[in-house]
């Protein structure tokens, strides 16, 4: 049986965080894997979480099996949080992560439309293409954007999606772009909108970073604007970032139609769906963060520190590109990530020769780093010829 399997490419940034951990060196910068730290370089557990889980150990009184579904009042928890207090015709189950939810959501696409095209534009996740190859869908990538000039590509986005046709699915960022932390704006969102609803696409959104870019609102505002202009979408959503349950695993995927006839068939397939893959998805954290929500005192807690965190990110980004001119626009992009225009052999110099490490394609997490760190990143870049005026550097 297993003579026919060849060995699989590791995984790039699973290797960057066993690269950085061997690394001796006192003095080196982690900005590959997206994970946020505070000023004193840890993940930390929120103090909400923290507050939640001693709720949790006193009154929950069993680990019985809670169905493919998981935890519903979780995800009725969640969802005037992403689609606003008067949103109608949403339903939902919980998923393992963001991640959990992609698949699931992708596989239902299949079921619907065997063969689905999906647009996509790059750069992306990379397991975004992945996660849609495997389950048979048929990826058509776009220039999203361009890293050179760090500028969004509407106008060749917008050519492309006119291309599309009626039925195939466009696969959105929410807020927070990943890798390139470069989002669309109102106009934007808008016009993306208004040109779906016309061409009969169907919208499936990644929300991954809510409140980790400007609010929880404002980066929630590109996903309704499009939901409020079609009948149909998908929105796989992730609750590791914004409440900090990474190793828990916790997201949801919704479903929205405007025709509610149509709730129980979707309820019913994407129950079935998670059945064959996880069975039942793991309740800890489901049940951490709808304990979160449904008090109002951690409700409250858990907002100020995300707010906190939001600052912290957003006041890296300006201290760094009041460094140096050349990234001055790190300071109009938004969460974790930005994607740097750097050579193979730049990305290796700065990891041998400064200890700093970043994923092969260039992105880094911002949120990786301190504002007290810009200094030593900006000097390490102008040392491996990333600014123009530097690039005689390693000539």
């Amino acid at each position: 049986m297993f003579d026919s399997l060849v060995d699989q490419p590791p995984d790039s940034l699973l290797g960057l965080i066993k690269a950085y951990q061997d690394d001796k060196r006192t003095k080196k910068l982690d900005l590959g894997v997206g994970v946020y730290r505070d000023d004193a370089g840890l993940t930390p557990v929120m103090s909400a979480v923290k507050s939640a889980e001693r709720i949790l150990l006193e009154s929950q009184r069993t680990k019985a099996y809670l169905g493919p579904e998981g935890d519903i009042l979780f995800v009725s928890a969640l969802q005037p949080l992403l689609f606003g207090a008067r949103a109608t015709g949403i339903t939902g189950l919980q998923t393992p992560g963001g991640s959990g939810a992609l698949r699931l959501g992708t596989e239902l696409v299949a079921l619907a439309q065997p063969g689905a095209q999906v647009w996509v534009g790059v750069p992306t996740w990379p397991n975004h293409a992945a996660i849609l190859e495997a389950v048979g869908a048929k990826v058509r990538p776009y220039r999203y954007f361009d890293t050179a000039t760090q500028t969004v590509l509407f106008d060749e986005m917008m050519g492309a999606l006119s291309q599309a046709a009626r039925g195939d699915v466009v696969l959105l960022h929410g807020c927070c772009h990943n890798p390139t932390g470069a989002d669309l704006d109102a106009d934007q969102w808008s016009e993306t909108a208004g040109l779906i609803a016309e061409r009969g696409l169907f919208p499936f959104i990644d929300l991954a970073y809510q409140g980790l870019g400007r609010s929880l609102d404002e980066d929630a505002s590109g996903m309704r604007l499009v939901l409020a202009a079609v009948d149909e979408a998908l929105v796989a959503y992730s609750c590791d970032k914004n409440f900090g349950l990474y190793r828990d695993r916790v997201g949801a995927l919704f479903a929205f139609s405007r025709d509610t006839t149509k709730s129980a068939a979707i309820d019913s397939n994407m129950a079935r769906l998670a059945r064959v893959s996880w069975s039942m998805p793991p309740d800890h954290g489901a049940a951490l963060v709808r304990t979160i929500l449904e008090s109002s005192v951690l409700r409250l807690a858990w907002h100020e520190e995300l707010v906190r965190m939001c600052a912290r990110i957003t006041d890296v980004r300006r201290t760094v590109a009041g460094l140096e001119p050349q990234l001055k626009f790190l300071a109009n992009q938004r969460g974790l990530f930005a994607n740097l225009a750097l050579t193979p052999r730049q990305i290796s110099t700065l990891r041998l020769d400064h200890g700093i490490y970043m994923a092969p394609s260039g992105r880094v997490n911002l949120a990786g780093m301190r504002a007290a760190d810009g200094d030593t990143l900006v000097a390490a870049l102008a040392h491996v010829g990333a600014f123009k005026e530097s690039n005689a550097e390693l000539s």
